[in-house]
């Protein structure tokens, strides 16, 4: 019985070794959980391309929206574990959505996570007409005034929202959430001066920062994007647990060889690596944060812990 036991080992060993070795032999299929033209469709088509040219086959996104990425999720959880077919995950899909809803798998157990992608910008905008200078003024404003000044807010357990939460949690202030359908909305009443401020991802703002609309007034990230240099980081100045890492990561199905995920990992570094591909990441206001597939599992632990007790603590539910 020991003896059979370990014939299974060395075959499940060898198994996979082989398929690593004879990796790819057609084309990859990228899912991806949001439509195209956003931030993760961005990052997904850009990745695409580079895996195609390091792979010497097509790596083909398959856009599959819905659910906030848990449709592909799903999607991902029923293919073949051979490496051909991978995800694009978010940090809302593997921490803060399976903290908030029952969802259609167990991302621990259906998925298998091979290393970190890349972060979004959070940065903290106002409306042009707004008198806030700083993230301090918005303080000093809410705490004279709580629930007068007005948070712009997309989605339930959205970055946007917990970010909100966050700034609130940390210097013990009121904000008026006011929730849209998108950000394109929210924007749209910050122009015109109906809602005060928003946190969000970078690359959705540029256009109205550019154009005088907004004023952006502080980085919800760990540093400053080359985009907007002079802009100051919240947590360098002042409050130093306000970091917003609105990540994406690679993912494949459960039951995916070390050997495989070792492989796609080493072709996710190479990929950031090159010159053309962080000039495309940087001009889309993108932060690089690739490492080990150890260290993206220690990171999504964290960040479970970070928004679970926000979630709980500011009672975020789900939206009908």
């Amino acid at each position: 019985m020991k003896r059979l036991a370990f014939i299974c080992v060395l075959a499940a060993v060898f198994s996979g070794t082989v398929h690593a070795q004879g990796f790819p032999s057609k084309e990859v299929r990228f899912i991806n959980g949001f439509p195209a033209g956003g931030t993760s469709d961005i990052i997904g088509r850009l990745l695409a391309e580079q895996f195609s040219k390091q792979l010497g086959k097509s790596v083909v996104v398959d856009n599959k929206a819905g659910a906030s990425g848990m449709i592909a999720a799903a999607e991902t959880a029923k293919a073949p574990p051979d490496g051909h077919t991978i995800l694009l995950a978010s940090m809302a899909m593997m921490t803060v959505l399976p903290q908030m809803v029952k969802t259609s798998i167990d991302v621990d157990k259906d998925l298998t996570t091979i290393g970190n992608v890349a972060s979004v910008y959070n940065i903290l905008v106002v409306g042009r007409d707004t008198p806030y200078q700083s993230w301090q003024d918005v303080e000093k404003a809410a705490k004279a005034n709580p629930e007068k000044v007005t948070c712009a807010t997309v989605g339930s357990g959205s970055s946007q929202q917990l970010s909100c939460a966050l700034f609130m949690a940390l210097t013990g202030t009121k904000l008026t959430q006011v929730p849209y359908r998108g950000g394109a909305p929210a924007i749209v009443d910050m122009t015109g001066g109906r809602v005060d401020l928003m946190w969000g991802n970078m690359p959705e703002f540029m256009g109205q920062i550019r154009g005088g609309g907004l004023r952006a007034i502080g980085y919800g990230a760990d540093s400053a994007s080359p985009l907007l240099p002079e802009v100051p980081v919240i947590s360098k100045t002042g409050l130093k647990d306000f970091v917003i890492h609105n990540w994406f990561g690679l993912v494949g199905p459960a039951g995916m060889s070390p050997e495989l995920v070792k492989r796609w990992n080493e072709e996710l570094v190479k990929a950031v690596s090159s010159p053309e591909l962080k000039q495309k990441f940087a001009d889309n206001g993108l932060q690089i944060v690739v490492g080990t597939k150890e260290a993206f599992d220690k990171e999504i632990a964290a960040d479970r812990l970070k928004w679970g007790k926000l979630i709980r603590d500011f009672n975020i539910k789900p939206e009908n």
